[in-house]
């Protein structure tokens, strides 16, 4: 099967903007493909085929409704597969569609199908992106856009061109397969560093063949919304353009008050959207993407230089950019994002915390092993919300190792992250909801006055403090979204309303099938 490295099907899954909410059906064929991104073959995990997987889109207010179809087959990479869609917010009710592994759902076993319905709630819209949420599976390519559409953005006159060519999705790739990557780990304890990176799936790595690099196209006059995704499972990624202004109008699928950069880094999971205005003089330019993530001593396969973009006016020729490559601009005319200074684009005061949990990060030196309070994740045999159904009412109710914090209903939760020792940033996202900002790791500010909600932020050398609502009560995730230090251990559960949950929870037939398929599976299949 040749391997498609176009973001989009659009004649299978873009639809043009409804007057009225719809359903959308979606099917998602989970299948290993051989591709090569960066001009290395290998077998990958797909969705469809494709690397990034297809394109999903729908208007706020929609319900999604995909079928995913597991046909793995290749067992140096997992065989049960989960979907997470990341950044959308799950109502109490449907939690059990929320597709986190051993937290809301088993895994779909190989050879069996699951429709996750997901409702857009709350008004929801902005740039998302859906993935495996079983081990480090999506590493192996199982990762791709999801575009929630507002036909009345209140920053629609900011651009004029939104459409599936303005979308940018940056991650890292390894040229070896998952299951000997994850047992190096296991044995060493040094995460892997990958291999390359790629931009809208194409990528190149040191004395590797000479892939294209993905052109966007645009027209001189016009202004275009961008939206960037990263979907890496470790890097940072520092995006820019030469010689053009990036202009943020969106975080985590929350709208922000527009402010002006040239460049800006997006850690594993973060996406923003940036208006582009086409005003320099006809030619070619570089998207300059270049990533951070793990000594590249340890892969000498690795450039970051190589990871990039080409941004290319109507009328200019079919070459590259005859600007050199850099790493983004210069250090006298550098104007990059600082997270701090992000701010909502209606200011909304953040509300007084009703509870506060402090959670400290440590690393088990020379070990795959990170704990949170001094507790390593393990993923449970039962999924969380599978006992919650089941009566657990408290935290002496789950195992140690599944960090579960039971929380009351409709109370705000301030979630402290003292200054870490360690030298890398960890994306912290929390699923199901996003939260207040309240203290950035790229500052000392507190801002409680007007911060910007997200889903993933960093934390880090000086500390991050957030908060959230728990009036979506449900088992939600709350985790490094650097996936290998998930997998070591670096997550909790926050699981909140347990009564409310066994109220509303009204899980179909089809989801109580999960676990016993997945559990009857041998071990190289699971």
């Amino acid at each position: 099967m040749k391997l498609l490295t176009s973001t989009i099907l659009t004649a299978i899954l873009s639809y043009a903007l409804p007057a009225s909410s719809r359903t959308i059906p979606i099917t998602l064929d989970i299948v290993n493909a051989q591709g090569a991104p960066d001009g290395f073959k290998r077998s990958m995990v797909t969705a469809n085929g494709t690397y990034p997987g297809p394109l999903l889109t729908a208007t706020k207010g929609d319900t999604l409704v995909v079928t995913v179809h597991n046909k793995l087959t290749d067992d140096t990479m997992r065989r049960s597969t989960s979907i997470d869609f990341d950044g959308i917010f799950s109502s109490t009710s449907n939690a059990f569609n929320e597709g986190s592994s051993f937290v809301t759902t088993c895994p779909i076993a190989p050879g069996e199908s699951y429709t996750y319905t997901v409702p857009l709630i709350d008004g929801q819209a902005g740039t998302f992106w859906y993935h495996s949420q079983l081990s480090v599976q999506y590493v192996d390519g199982l990762r791709g856009a999801l575009i929630v559409y507002d036909p009345e953005d209140p920053q629609r006159h900011l651009y004029d061109v939104d459409d599936e060519n303005t979308i940018w999705q940056v991650g890292d790739w390894w040229h070896n397969t998952t299951l000997p990557l994850l047992a190096g780990y296991v044995a060493t304890g040094i995460v892997p560093v990958s291999d390359s990176g790629t931009f809208n799936g194409v990528g190149r790595y040191q004395g590797g063949p000479e892939v294209p690099f993905h052109v966007v196209n645009v027209q001189a006059g016009k202004r275009y919304r961008f939206r960037i995704i990263n979907t890496s499972a470790r890097n940072v990624f520092t995006m820019s353009v030469d010689s053009h202004n990036l202009t943020i109008i969106e975080t985590d699928g929350t709208n922000t008050a527009p402010m002006t950069v040239n460049q800006l880094d997006l850690l594993a999971g973060q996406r923003h959207s940036v208006v582009l205005a086409a005003n320099q003089p006809v030619a070619n330019y570089w998207i300059n993407a270049p990533f951070v993530g793990g000594s590249p001593a340890r892969n000498l396969n690795q450039n970051a230089t190589l990871s990039r973009g080409i941004l290319r006016y109507k009328g200019a020729p079919n070459a590259d950019p005859a600007s050199p490559m850099t790493l983004g601009p210069a250090e006298a005319e550098l104007n990059a994002l600082v997270e701090a200074n992000l701010r909502p684009l209606i200011t909304s005061p953040a509300p007084e915390a009703d509870i506060n949990i402090t959670l400290n990060l440590v690393v088990t030196a020379g070990k795959a092993q990170w704990n949170v309070n001094n507790v390593s994740y393990l993923s449970p045999e039962v999924p969380t919300l599978v006992k919650i159904l089941e009566g657990a009412n408290s935290a002496d109710d789950f195992n140690v190792t599944e960090n579960t914090f039971v929380l009351p209903a409709n109370k705000i939760v301030q979630v402290i992250f003292p200054p870490s020792d360690d030298d890398e940033e960890h994306p912290f996202h929390l699923h199901g909801n996003n939260f207040w900002l309240i203290k950035s790791n790229s500052s000392e500010e507190i801002n409680t006055a007007n911060p910007v909600k997200r889903d993933v932020a960093g934390v880090g050398s000086t500390g991050t403090i957030v908060r959230f609502s728990t009036a979506n009560p449900g088992p939600w995730f709350f985790h490094c979204h650097i996936f290998w230090h998930l997998q070591a251990g670096l997550a909790t559960v926050m699981a909140s309303g347990l009564d409310e949950v066994r109220k509303e929870v009204h899980p179909t037939s089809a989801w109580n099938k999960l676990c016993p398929a997945y559990d009857a599976l041998p071990a190289d299949e699971q």
